[in-house]
């Protein structure tokens, strides 16, 4: 990882295409559709793909960004990197109806936070929504974005979740996620299309992640609690490359893949670590839990081999980056709810 020091350095790095990409791009054809892509993913992992084709010679392939678009910005910086924009609410049928046609969509829309306060919004966002896309596009390949806690917190000693374990979270948040997986297969099996649930924990960049929010507790003397003890994290700009990829590995009826960092991060550790990056003393609260959400990512590791980022790159540049007082989302994790209410 180069050095990174502002936030266009940051978003540069993000969207640099990998080998994989590269190949994966050369291997399928078609133009692309993002997919609920104003969000904290969205605009680096579309930027990927256009440098992608633009480096392998494929420049008349397009690239559709779609999303309510709540900043002029995020519209305004996806067109000057030569990402087509559309606004569209994709609560709504017709204009779902109305996108033009996508060999390749990445659906990332969905909802998470505000869960507990208007668990109805949550619940349409994530169910009634994925109707909506595999009807309009059931013959392209759609990779979904969806979460590892679909799965139940599991032994915190144990292997971590794989993709055949049950599907039985804890929360509506979570349980709506289980929803939206159930409802794209029925549809993409009716239709024959061809998908994968892509069930990512955690990505992260500088400004926001797992390794953001325990940086930032330890920087501002703030307590962080320790009882769920341990995570996963990937580097966004990896998360943004495997997702790409994995539309070379899209099947029917749709199939599931666990997207994360194989090492299984303590957050102990990890506040010790910061703390000795900081120079300052960590303060822990808690006691760590004989569970947690964790998850075996070794089927993607098989398909791509590992990230390009290591774990100790991201640490050694998130301190970094609040050394210098980078800018972050406001946007934690809350990776240490256990009840699933968000």
């Amino acid at each position: 990882m180069k050095t990174i020091e502002t936030v266009a350095e940051l978003e540069a790095q993000l969207s640099q295409p990998t080998a994989g990409v590269l190949e994966t791009l050369r291997a399928i054809d078609g133009d692309f559709m993002v997919l609920g892509a104003g969000g904290k993913m969205g605009p680096t992992l579309a930027r990927m793909l256009r440098r992608g084709l633009d480096q392998i010679g494929h420049s008349e392939r397009r690239i559709t960004a779609v999303s309510r678009f709540s900043t002029a910005s995020t519209v305004q910086d996806l067109q000057a990197h030569g990402v087509a924009t559309i606004s569209c609410d994709l609560m709504d049928r017709a204009a779902v109806q109305a996108l033009p046609s996508a060999a390749n969509v990445i659906f990332m829309a969905g909802q998470k936070f505000g869960t507990h306060e208007d668990p109805d919004l949550t619940w349409a966002m994530n169910t009634v929504v994925p109707a909506f896309v595999v009807e309009r596009f059931a013959h392209s390949r759609i990779v979904v974005f969806s979460t590892g806690c679909v799965y139940p917190l599991v032994p915190a000693d144990g292997p971590g979740a794989n993709e055949d374990a049950p599907l039985t979270p804890l929360g509506e948040y979570a349980n709506s996620c289980v929803g939206r997986e159930r409802v794209f297969s029925h549809f993409a099996k009716q239709h024959g299309t061809h998908s994968l649930m892509f069930r990512l924990c955690y990505a992260i960049d500088l400004r926001y992640g797992v390794l953001c929010d325990v940086a930032s507790k330890v920087a501002h003397g703030l307590p962080i609690d320790v009882t769920m003890g341990a995570a996963n994290v990937i580097w966004q700009g990896d998360a943004n490359a495997r997702a790409i990829q994995c539309l070379l590995h899209v099947a029917s009826p749709p199939i599931a893949l666990n997207v994360t960092g194989i090492e299984r991060v303590s957050i102990r550790w990890l506040a010790q670590r910061f703390g000795d990056l900081f120079k300052r003393e960590p303060i822990l609260v808690g006691q760590e839990s004989r569970t947690a959400w964790l998850w075996d990512a070794s089927r993607s590791y098989e398909l791509f081999g590992p990230p390009s980022v290591s774990l100790d790159e991201m640490i050694t540049a998130t301190a970094r980056w609040h050394r210098l007082g980078g800018s972050v989302l406001g946007k934690p994790t809350h990776f240490e709810v256990r009840d699933g209410q968000y």
